[in-house]
């Protein structure tokens, strides 16, 4: 990390290798790509600061195909995937720019999170939206609104809210909605049609002690029906996770997500497809041992995704009949 008076740089340069079972067509069992290559500059005291980042990234997840870093960048966010201003006064700031989401319990990009690749409830979420976000805090607890364009739509229909009461250092316990006011038929990697037009329920828990971080949370989101932009039988998701990691000695850490998300609606009636076909569920299992001394880390990855109801041609495999998928993930690199 760089600092000169009240900016600071920092910066990952990381890279992935993985191979998996079950893989669909079109995509390819080994895999080897950037992870990360990013700087990031910000301004972090006085009554105005700021946060820029940019580079290439790559946003790897259990249970859907491999996106190579270039289409990533290129499809999804651009090589500046996050900047904001920030003005602050006391307890109360006010961000205004490409902000991170305030849903879910686990961040965009791989290094920010306790496993390499983000699970089964995050595919259901947003993760970056271009927007205006009011922070506040009164004692114990902490509250923030946005108004944004959700799934990156240039379209400012939604509105966020998360209210967060820390009971002590601890435990903490979140609450946090939101969704789309508007409707809009936009369709693009970016912004999916289906993910863009929900509302979304998010209720997490956090407790950290000593070597402990345990992070259960439950989640439910509704995609209603709107045959004018092409949702001509809405469903939703109702899924609960577990984020824990135990830290060793000597730089070794462990984390852990067992994950179970349920599809609404079936095939018969018309319902959208939100996972592996109308009405489909899937038990998600991943394991991330991680190696770190000073600026270089190392970690390994398991995961295995097993899907339930599904329908014929939309779950893994050349021809979409498998219901599990193994993968393997290696992650290297270094963050300055």
């Amino acid at each position: 990390m760089i600092e000169n008076g009240s900016i600071a740089v920092n910066g990952i340069l990381s890279g992935m290798g993985w191979t998996e079972g079950d893989h669909v067509a079109g995509d390819n069992s080994t895999h080897y790509d950037v992870s990360n290559a990013q700087v990031f500059v910000q301004k972090v005291n006085g009554w105005w600061q700021f946060y820029l980042q940019g580079g290439a990234y790559n946003l790897p997840a259990i249970g859907t195909p491999f996106l190579s870093t270039s289409d990533t960048v290129k499809n999804i966010y651009g090589p500046f995937p996050q900047g904001y201003l920030k003005l602050v006064k006391g307890n109360y700031d006010i961000k205004i720019g490409a902000l991170p989401t305030l849903i879910g319990a686990e961040y965009t990009f791989s290094f920010e999170n306790m496993n390499i690749e983000r699970g089964l409830l995050w595919n259901q979420e947003n993760a970056v939206n271009k927007g205006i976000q009011l922070d506040d805090t009164y004692k114990k607890l902490a509250l923030s609104v946005s108004w944004n364009d959700g799934y990156y739509s240039n379209r400012y229909t939604w509105l966020w809210g998360s209210a967060t009461y820390t009971f002590n250092p601890v435990h903490s316990l979140a609450f946090i909605a939101g969704g789309n006011a508007g409707a809009y038929a936009k369709n693009t990697a970016a912004t999916p049609l289906y993910l863009n037009n929900e509302q979304i329920y998010n209720l997490i828990y956090t407790y950290t002690k000593g070597n402990w971080v345990i992070q259960p949370y439950f989640q439910l989101t509704d995609v209603p029906t709107n045959a004018r932009i092409g949702i001509i039988q809405g469903a939703g998701t109702k899924g609960g996770a577990v984020l824990a990691t135990y830290n060793f000695k000597r730089g070794f850490s462990l984390a852990v997500r067992p994950e179970y998300i349920k599809t609404t609606g079936s095939a018969t009636s018309g319902a959208i497809n939100l996972l592996y076909g109308p009405g489909s569920g899937a038990f998600g299992l991943t394991l991330t041992p991680t190696y770190h001394k000073d600026a270089f880390f190392m970690r390994g990855e398991f995961a295995l995704v097993h899907a339930t109801n599904m329908t014929l041609g939309d779950a893994f495999g050349p021809t979409g009949q498998s219901a599990n998928q193994p993968r393997g993930v290696l992650e290297t690199g270094f963050i300055f």
